[in-house]
C-alpha cells in the first residue's frame, strides 16, 4: 500500500498527503447524474476523472468503496427550491411516467460510461431508494434545532447553523456578500432567511413523485439525498467526496451543512472537484449553442464538429489535461489526440513482437517511477502520458532494430504499458475488435510476402501503396510485417 499520494483538497485549497481514516480501506463518494436527460460531457469528464482516481487507488493497494449516486427525485430547476421538478417536466414532454424517464436515461448513462470503459462504482444508490434515510436525517436536523417546518415543507436554517459552523468553509466566500447578492424574500416566501434551502418539499396535488412523511406527502430536496446516502454507505465521516466544480458553491456547501447539523461531523476529509469544459475558448453550455452530447461527439453530428471521434480518442483527450484544469474542445485538439492515441496503441500492439538482446539501451524502471511520481502528484495524467510517449519511442526504436532491450527491461516495459495504459487509464485498442479487417489484411500481407519472395516488387509496392492510400501503414522487420492505421 502506497503512502506518498498527494491530492488537492478544495476544503483547504492546497495539496495534502492522503491519509485514509481506516487504511487500507478508502471511502469515496461522487455525486452522480440527475437522470432526466442524456448525460452531458461535463458529467463524463467528472466520471472519467474519478474512474482514474478509483483505478489508481486500487492499483496502489487500497481497498476502495466507491459510491456514486443516481439522482432520480427531488431536483428542481432552480437552486432556490423553485421551478418545476425536472423529472415531472420531462415526463410531461415525452408523455411518459417519471420513472420511465429515470429508467431511460439511467440506461443511457450506463451505456455511455461503458463506451468510455469506466469501471462501475462499488455501490450506485438512488434517491428514491433511500427516502427513509433522508426522512430520518431531516428529523435529526430538526431535533438539533437547525431546521424548521413551514406548512409541510422543511427548510434548513442557514443563519442558525452559521452561528456555530462555517457555512462557506468549502468555497471561502464571505457570508455577508452572499446575503447581499441574494434577492430579498417576498411576502409570499415561506423561508425565514435568504440562504435557507429545502430539506423536504410539500407536494402539490398534481405532484407525481411524492412520499409519506411526518410532515405530510412530499419529496426530498436535492442536497439531502447525498448526505443521507454517503452516511449510510461510508459513515458519518469518510475519505473523499468528489464532483464537478459547479457543485461546490451550492450542492456541496449544503451537504456539509446538513451533515454537520445532523452528526456534528464534517463528512469528508478531502473534497475534490473537476474543472469545466470549454469549446474554442468559450464555456460549454446549452444556452450558448456550443454544448454537445457524447453521442454527437462520437458521430460528428453537430455544427461545431468536422467529424466524429471514437470514445477512446475522447477519453485520451480528456486524460491529456489535468482534472483540475479547464479542458478546451476543438476539432484541431481532437485530431491531435486521435493521432496520439493511435501512436500509443500501435506501439502497444508491437510489444509481443519485440526481441530481447543481451544488453539494453534504456532504463525502463526510471520511466515507471516517473509515472508513479506523476500520479502521486494529484493524479497528474498529462505527465504520465508524456512518459508513455517516451515508452512508445523506445518500442518503435527496438522494433525497427535501431536500439536494443534486454529481457528484463522488456518485461518491465510490458508491465509499464499494461499498468498505465490498460489498468490505470482504462484505455483499449478499438481496432482489436475488428477481426474481419485483421484477417483480410493478414491475407493481403501473405500475398505481398509471396510477391517479394518471387522478386515481383511491382506487385509488392502496389499493395503497400494501395493500403497506404486507404490509411493502412505496413511495417517490415526481420520478424515479419505488421500493419497499423496511419496517424
Amino acid at each position: 500500500m502506497k503512502t506518498g499520494l498527494q491530492l488537492y483538497n478544495t476544503l483547504t485549497r492546497k495539496k495534502e498527503l492522503f491519509k485514509p481514516l481506516n487504511a487500507p480501506h478508502v471511502g469515496m463518494y461522487v455525486c452522480g447524474p440527475t437522470v432526466y436527460s442524456d448525460v452531458h460531457l461535463g458529467n463524463c469528464r467528472t466520471f472519467i476523472s474519478f474512474d482514474l482516481i478509483f483505478r489508481y487507488l486500487k492499483y496502489s493497494g487500497y481497498k476502495v468503496r466507491y459510491v456514486r449516486n443516481i439522482t432520480d427525485a427531488g431536483h428542481l430547476e432552480g437552486d432556490r427550491d423553485e421551478g418545476d421538478d425536472k423529472f415531472a417536466k420531462r415526463a410531461k414532454l415525452e408523455q411518459l411516467e417519471p420513472m420511465e424517464i429515470v429508467q431511460k436515461y439511467t440506461l443511457g448513462f450506463h451505456d455511455v460510461l461503458r463506451m468510455f470503459n469506466t469501471l462501475p462504482p462499488s455501490i450506485e444508490p438512488t434517491a428514491t431508494g433511500h427516502i427513509i434515510e433522508q426522512i430520518e436525517m431531516i428529523k435529526e436536523i430538526l431535533a438539533n434545532g437547525y431546521a424548521y417546518e413551514t406548512d409541510g415543507t422543511i427548510y434548513f436554517d442557514v443563519e442558525k447553523y452559521s452561528k456555530t459552523y462555517n457555512y462557506t468553509i468549502l468555497t471561502n466566500r464571505n457570508l455577508e456578500d452572499m446575503l447581499a447578492n441574494t434577492r430579498e424574500l417576498d411576502g409570499q416566501d415561506e423561508k425565514r432567511g435568504r440562504l435557507d434551502f429545502a430539506l423536504w418539499i410539500k407536494a402539490k396535488p398534481e405532484t407525481l413523485m411524492k412520499w409519506a412523511s411526518p410532515w405530510g406527502l412530499g419529496f426530498p430536496g436535492w442536497h439531502i439525498e447525498c448526505s443521507a446516502m454517503s452516511a449510510k454507505y461510508l459513515g458519518q465521516e469518510f475519505d473523499i467526496h468528489g464532483g464537478g466544480m459547479d457543485l461546490a458553491a451550492t450542492h456541496h456547501t449544503n451537504e456539509i451543512a446538513q451533515s454537520e447539523a445532523c452528526s456534528h461531523v464534517q463528512p469528508a476529509r478531502y473534497w475534490m472537484h473537476t474543472n469545466m469544459l470549454t469549446v474554442n475558448g468559450a464555456r460549454m453550455s446549452k444556452s450558448a449553442g456550443n454544448g454537445f452530447l457524447p453521442g454527437e461527439l462520437f458521430t460528428g453530428n453537430h455544427p461545431l464538429l468536422d467529424r466524429g471521434y471514437s470514445p477512446m480518442t475522447v477519453k485520451f483527450f480528456m486524460l491529456q489535461a489535468h482534472y483540475r484544469s479547464t479542458l478546451d474542445f476543438s476539432n484541431e485538439a481532437l485530431d491531435a489526440s486521435e493521432k496520439g492515441f493511435r501512436r500509443l496503441m500501435n506501439a502497444f500492439g508491437l510489444l509481443d513482437k519485440l526481441s530481447a538482446s543481451a544488453e539494453s539501451d534504456f532504463d525502463i524502471e526510471a520511466i515507471h517511477q516517473n509515472c508513479i511520481k506523476a500520479m502521486d502528484d494529484d493524479f497528474n495524467s498529462p505527465v504520465v502520458i508524456a512518459e508513455l510517449f517516451e515508452a512508445t519511442r523506445i518500442i518503435n526504436s527496438v522494433y525497427d532494430g535501431k536500439a536494443k532491450i534486454s529481457a528484463v527491461a522488456l518485461e518491465q516495459l510490458k508491465q509499464l504499458m499494461n499498468d498505465f495504459v490498460l489498468d490505470i487509464f482504462g484505455l483499449k485498442d478499438e481496432d482489436t475488435s475488428n477481426t474481419e479487417l485483421n484477417d483480410v489484411l493478414e491475407m493481403v500481407i501473405d500475398i505481398r510476402k509471396s510477391a517479394k519472395e518471387n522478386k515481383d516488387y511491382a506487385t509488392s509496392d502496389k499493395i503497400r501503396l494501395g493500403l497506404q492510400s486507404m490509411g493502412i501503414q505496413l511495417k517490415d522487420s526481420k520478424e515479419g510485417t505488421t500493419w497499423s492505421k496511419s496517424g
